[in-house]
């Protein structure tokens, strides 16, 4: 068996009241158009720590201290068998400075508080699972792969 490289996302859970902070992606997206998703980003050089507050501050313009950050929930995710997998992380932010905003209208159109019993719909599926599993405290799931 041969190793398997793996795309790193680093998505970010805003809570408060039972809710969850989602973004819609633009219409124009090559990835999810006009669907709901979490604050996220591809992990560059740099740390997952660092990569989730960098993507908080130029997705929604607010500060997050790393201390103020926790890692909740794991998907190793496969979209199809010729895809490269991807090991999406998800931190829930406890702490943050500023007010959410969409910071980049050429990628989101909308930015909106969803209750974790009612999330919008189209929601990227991944996003579905793992917001699913968030609820329930489930540590790791797997989706799109064979076994």
């Amino acid at each position: 068996m041969r190793t398997q490289p793996n795309i790193v996302g680093v998505h970010l859970v805003f809570e408060h009241s039972g809710q969850v902070l989602l973004q819609r992606r633009s219409r124009k997206s090559l990835f999810a158009p006009g669907s709901w998703h979490v604050p996220a980003g591809h992990l560059e050089e740099e740390s997952a720590i660092a990569c989730a507050v960098r993507e908080s501050d130029e997705e929604l313009g607010v500060e997050i201290d790393p201390q103020d950050l926790r890692l909740v929930h794991v998907l190793h995710y496969r979209d199809t068998a010729a895809s490269t997998p991807r090991m999406q992380l998800f931190f829930r932010v406890l702490s943050y400075a500023g007010t959410p905003r969409i910071c980049e209208p050429d990628r989101h159109t909308a930015l909106a508080w969803h209750p974790y019993a009612a999330l919008p719909s189209p929601l990227v599926d991944y996003t579905a699972v793992a917001l699913t599993a968030i609820a329930v405290g489930r540590p790791f799931a797997a989706m799109g792969w064979a076994a």
